[in-house]
This record gives C-alpha cells, structure tokens and sequence, in this order.
C-alpha cells in the first residue's frame, strides 16, 4: 500500500494530509477512520497487524523449509530443528518490518475500520 500527499484547501485543520491509496485510489475510507481512532491505538493496531503477518510469514517458512536435510548451515544434527525454527522465526520477524507482502496493511486497515465504527461521534 503507497501513501500519498493530497493537498486540500478545504480542509480547516490542515493544508496537506496524508491518504493510504489502496489499489492505485486514495483510500478516503480508511483516512475517515483515521481521524476517529486515537494515536495510542493506532499503533496498538499497527503493531498487532505486524506480530500477524510475521506470524504468518513464520508458518510460511517453517512449511517451506521443513524439508530441507543434511548439508547446510545447520547440518544434519539433532539441534537442527530448534536452530532452523529460531532462523525462520527472526527471518519472518524482519520480513515483517521491512513491509512483508501485504498482509499487515490489510489487517490493520480493518482493525482500524472496526475501532472506528465503535467510536461514537458525538
């Protein structure tokens, strides 16, 4: 997901702000809901949807490298499995921080969609 600058003289509180663009179009939804949802939760939101994908990143690499035998960084010892759980656990961890493949967007656009429909305006 890009963000992008849009400039808006019809907004009072500021002159440029920042919209998520979601497949190429500002997401004026998610920036709604923005406006609603504290910054405390927001990256509560930010943090659980990275802890998800890197979570998922990590049974993604566990499945893809539950296979491999013998040679290797590891070796074919009877330590290999916890020494390969603890690699893939820090790789999906990194992959996760450095924007992952989409997952955690998503997840925390709909956290942050759901958090603002229980906030009530008064």
């Amino acid at each position: 997901m890009q963000t992008s600058m849009i400039s808006t003289s019809h907004v009072a509180a500021s002159p440029a702000f920042s919209v998520e663009s979601r497949n190429g179009r500002p997401d004026f939804e998610l920036a709604a809901a923005l406006q609603k949802v504290p910054q405390k939760q927001q990256a509560k939101a930010q943090k659980t949807a990275t802890d998800f994908e890197a979570m998922f990143l990590n049974s993604m690499f566990s499945q893809m490298t539950s296979g491999l035998k013998g040679e290797g960084p590891f070796g074919d010892t009877t330590g290999t499995g916890v020494w390969r759980s603890m690699l893939t656990e820090q790789y999906s961890k990194n992959f996760a921080k450095a924007g992952g493949v989409g997952v955690a967007t998503e997840v925390y656009r709909t956290l942050i969609l759901q958090q603002a429909k229980t906030i009530r305006t008064a």
